[in-house]
């Protein structure tokens, strides 16, 4: 056990490179944190930290050394805790960020809410990038590959941006038979609300460059966007969740299928140091199993 308190007084000295707010957050004084760390440098045989009258930062031997420490506690608190906890329900607030797609999410949130009543949903929803970390969230879903070491992650479900437009529209205005036929349709494009940028339309032929369509319409939110679609005023590139009931009753059709190569992936994104309390352990068990289910 004499072990796991270094460790546990390293990662705190890591994560707050300070012995002293690691000694506070600690209930013990700086020097115990320092000696103790000394001790754990000892024993190991590298320098852990570069140490100033001002600061300490990790050594390129102390940054590995801490991912696996965190690891290690980690696995002890979730130890821990299983034991404890075995016999209780799940039950408190989780602080969840989802992307902006309530149509795709809310049933399967809704049917969690029924399973788990003691369990509070704090939901966030939002395309940025956030700092699960710092921002204090329990678990965020997002599209994408995960690209932080801290955190653990999860595939939900595929998706497809599928180009689409009403049979009225087409038969109006002709069916795009190759990408750049686009320039010459009303193109409703959506702009991500956390950077304005606009979507790019997965559609190009090889050696082709990115086409700059005409916009007919900019929007931030993909709701607004089918309305137009829907009445036969522009296309547009939507998530195939979307439309998935318009296209199978044939109130829409995609167009460029042969050309658009797109395909990514929902994720579950956690830190890895937060130990599987019982209420993110079953809010990520059940998004797995039922989102793409339903």
């Amino acid at each position: 056990m004499a072990s796991l308190s270094g460790i546990d007084f390293f990662v705190r000295a890591a994560e707050t490179r300070s012995f002293s707010e690691a000694g506070r957050a600690l209930g013990i004084s700086s020097s115990a944190v320092g000696k103790s760390v000394a001790r754990l440098e000892t024993r190991l045989g590298v320098r852990l930290f570069h140490r100033s009258t001002r600061s300490i930062t990790l050594t390129a031997e102390g940054a590995l050394f801490l991912e696996r420490c965190r690891r290690i506690l980690c696995e002890v608190e979730a130890a821990e805790l299983e034991l404890s906890e075995t016999r209780k329900a799940p039950r408190g607030k989780l602080r969840v960020s989802v992307p902006l797609v309530a149509d795709l999410i809310m049933p399967t949130l809704i049917a969690f809410m029924r399973r788990y009543p003691s369990i509070e949903l704090d939901l966030d929803f939002s395309d940025r990038l956030v700092d699960i970390i710092e921002e204090g969230f329990d678990v965020v879903i997002r599209t994408g590959e995960p690209n932080d070491s801290r955190l653990m992650s999860r595939p939900l479900g595929t998706f497809k941006l599928l180009v689409v437009g009403s049979p009225q529209y087409f038969a109006k205005h002709g069916t795009p038979q190759v990408p750049t036929d686009l320039l010459q349709h009303a193109c409703l494009l959506y702009k991500f609300p956390s950077t304005g940028r606009l979507q790019v339309w997965p559609v190009r032929q090889e050696g082709e460059v990115e086409l700059n369509l005409p916009a007919a319409l900019l929007c931030n939110t993909t709701e607004a966007l089918l309305h137009v679609v829907r009445d036969a005023l522009g296309i547009a590139c939507v998530p195939d969740f979307t439309v998935r009931d318009a296209l199978a009753n044939g109130e829409l059709v995609t167009v460029l299928d042969d050309f658009n190569q797109h395909q990514s992936t929902f994720r579950m994104l956690w830190p890895s140091s937060k130990h599987l309390a019982p209420k993110l352990r079953v809010f990520i068990d059940f998004m797995n199993a039922e989102l793409f289910k339903r």
